[in-house]
C-alpha cells in the first residue's frame, strides 16, 4: 500500500502544481488512498520531495532527479506490480496486480529507458510505446532483468 500511495505521489505532483500537504491529502483521497496530513509528510520526507517554483512563481512539489535512492523506490513499485509482459510489434504490454498500472507505468516512465516514448495505463494494464522492435526487446529484457534481479 504504502508503496503504490508513493508512486500516486509522485504521478499526482507530475500532473498537478500541489503547494500544501493538505491539497496533496485531499487529491490522494479522491484518489481513494486514505490519508492523514501525517502520512502525507512522512511519505514527502521519505521521497525526498521538494518545493520549485511552479508555471506561476508559486512554491508547488516536485520530485528530485532520481537519484539512486529514489531509483530504488520506483524499483520496489515495479517489483511489487509487475505479473507479466509481452510485445506485439513495438507495443510492449505490461500486465500488473489490480490497481498498480499507474503506478508501474510511473515507474517505467521515471526509469528513462531512451527506446520508450510513453506509457498508457488503466487498472491492471500498461501499453509502452517503443520507439522499436528491437528496442521493445531490449526494454524487455531489462525489465525482466529488473524484476528479477533488481
Amino acid at each position: 500500500m504504502k508503496v503504490g500511495r508513493q508512486a500516486k505521489i509522485v504521478e499526482l505532483i507530475g500532473k498537478y502544481d500541489i503547494e500544501t500537504q493538505e491539497e496533496l491529502c485531499t487529491r490522494l483521497n479522491q484518489e481513494g488512498y486514505e490519508v492523514t496530513q501525517a502520512t502525507v509528510s512522512r511519505d514527502i520526507r521519505e521521497l525526498k520531495l521538494t518545493k520549485a517554483a511552479g508555471p506561476d512563481g508559486r512554491a508547488v512539489y516536485r520530485a528530485v532527479r532520481p537519484n539512486e535512492d529514489f531509483s530504488h523506490k520506483y524499483l520496489n513499485v515495479l517489483r511489487t506490480g509487475y505479473v507479466s509482459m509481452d510485445m506485439a510489434q513495438n507495443i510492449l504490454v505490461i500486465r500488473t496486480i489490480a490497481g498498480m498500472a499507474m503506478a508501474v507505468a510511473a515507474a517505467i516512465d521515471a526509469m528513462q529507458f531512451r527506446e520508450v516514448v510513453g506509457c498508457i495505463a488503466g487498472d491492471d494494464t500498461i501499453m509502452v510505446a517503443v520507439r522499436t522492435v528491437d528496442g521493445c526487446l531490449d526494454v524487455m529484457t531489462r525489465i525482466r532483468d529488473l524484476v528479477d534481479n533488481g
